[in-house]
């Protein structure tokens, strides 16, 4: 089913190698899965939520040209997946576990799109640019 992206969701490129014999969709569909909600295991949690809330969602995949058998698959997250403010989070959820993932031969993030509701969560540096070249000496 089409899935229109919400200006909330956090949005993820990957660039995608399946194993022989698995369609580029079913790889796409299976990094979102991975990279959000799914597991191999039974988790006594899973009954208390809806998980369609929280699934990360393959809404396009395109071939990279010139490539043979690559793709890119377009993941869209919702937001309520991850922590406020946690950039550790942030990356271990898309990231953390995906990349070993038996139906792909390869898969590299190339591009993420994080929302400004999302964005302004994080606190940032306690001080500015200024105090951190004062303390390294370097300038310019």
């Amino acid at each position: 089913p089409e899935y229109e992206v919400k200006d909330s969701d956090i949005l993820a490129a990957f660039r995608v190698t399946p194993q022989p014999g698995v369609p580029p969709e079913e790889a796409g569909a299976a990094v979102a899965a991975e990279s959000s909600t799914g597991t191999w295991t039974t988790v006594w949690t899973d009954g208390l939520t809806s998980l369609d809330r929280y699934k990360g969602r393959c809404y396009n995949i395109e071939p990279v040209a010139g490539e043979e058998n690559q793709y890119i698959a377009y993941v869209a997250y919702p937001l309520d997946l991850f922590e406020e403010g946690s950039v550790t989070n942030l990356f271990t959820s898309i990231v953390g576990n995906v990349f070993g993932f038996k139906a792909l031969r390869a898969l590299r993030l190339e591009d993420l799109r994080i929302p400004p509701s999302y964005s302004k969560t994080f606190q940032g540096p306690p001080h500015g640019i200024q105090v951190e070249r004062d303390k390294l000496n370097k300038y310019g």
